[in-house]
């Protein structure tokens, strides 16, 4: 992307530049993950994770009528190893295995590459768009993928809204301005009044869309969206945006390309956004809650059993970085969105 100087440009483009750019993009030459990357997911963590995502997968096949044709498609798959663990659960269940293709929405070029080495011998297809989907009923996955997504950033100061964008006052110098913004155009636009009793914005526009896509493929071919991110569910918005450099926070300005930008997921917006486009939002509850209800902890116990006590211990150390409030446990959460009149809830019971 060409940096024009003395330019400003909105802060969902400059995030957009900074992480998916095709020479400078953060996801686009590096791998981000793990000890040596910049941050760790929970499918890196544990199989654990990965497993019950996949009953979870199967359990809901079956609510639907067990159809002969189900796709699962991982949004943004990272380095595999989701899709990877998942599929050898589906591969102990003969049924589900013949019904079911396996689908990988991916925009980095350099992480496809990885997925692909680590998928060999799976039958999984990438699409750079959901239209290019097979029919049938489509259960969508997005492990951290929509924090990942670039965010618009509203402040309003004086009974007036600002938006945030970036100034570029050289080719490696930005700083973020305040420019006076109607968010009633924005409001009309998607629909959704999100400017009512808050001070802070943070939408992301490419969010919206891929929200509106699956919505559609959901309302007209059944399945669901499984949405598990780190985020908040107070109806008051806050300035989340962050970088992360080596698993420590840094600035969003400096080290363009080397860092991932990323904010906690408002999961409230996105229960507004989801009912206006016609779905049902089943429930929004913790990960620690969701995993416990998959039965975790049983899983954890048969993994365990004969192992030597440093193994057993590794076990129980993975399982409590993914359950336990301390960690992922609560900042996590968990939300599924289908049809309205869908009535499945494991995972999500009162």
């Amino acid at each position: 992307m060409k940096i024009n100087k003395n330019k400003y440009i909105s802060l969902d483009k400059f995030i957009d530049m900074a992480l998916y750019d095709k020479k400078i993009g953060y996801y686009m030459h590096k791998d981000p993950f793990g000890k040596n990357g910049d941050f760790i997911t929970a499918p890196n963590i544990s199989v654990l994770f990965s497993e019950m995502v996949a009953i979870w997968c199967i359990a809901f096949w079956e609510n639907l009528g067990y159809p002969k044709k189900i796709n699962i498609v991982e949004l943004g798959a990272g380095n595999g190893e989701m899709m990877y663990q998942m599929i050898k659960v589906f591969e102990r269940f003969d049924k589900f295995l013949k019904s079911s293709k396996y689908f990988i929405l991916e925009k980095s070029q350099f992480l496809k590459k990885i997925q692909k080495k680590k998928l060999t011998s799976c039958k999984v297809s990438w699409v750079d768009s959901l239209n290019k989907l097979e029919n049938g009923p489509n259960i969508f996955l997005a492990n951290e993928f929509f924090d990942a997504l670039p965010i618009k950033q509203f402040i309003k100061k004086n009974n007036k809204w600002f938006e945030k964008k970036i100034k570029i006052t050289s080719a490696n110098n930005f700083e973020l301005v305040d420019k006076l913004t109607i968010i009633k155009n924005l409001e009309k636009k998607i629909g959704i009044n999100l400017s009512h009793d808050q001070k802070i914005i943070e939408f992301s526009p490419l969010a919206y869309k891929y929200l509106n896509n699956i919505s559609k493929k959901i309302n007209t071919s059944k399945g669901g969206l499984l949405i598990i991110d780190y985020g908040y569910l107070e109806k008051k918005m806050k300035n989340s945006l962050q970088s992360v450099r080596k698993h420590k926070f840094s600035s969003i300005l400096k080290d363009l390309g080397n860092s991932d930008i990323t904010y906690n997921v408002n999961f409230n917006l996105l229960k507004k956004i989801t009912k206006k486009l016609n779905l049902k939002v089943v429930g929004i509850t913790s990960q620690k809650n969701f995993l416990t209800k998959l039965g975790i902890m049983q899983r954890a116990e048969i993994l365990a059993k004969n192992l030597k006590f440093s193994k057993k211990a590794d076990i129980y150390y993975r399982l409590n970085r993914l359950i336990d409030n301390k960690f992922m446990g609560d900042l996590f959460k968990v939300m599924f969105v289908t049809k309205k009149n869908n009535k499945f809830k494991i995972g999500f019971e009162n």
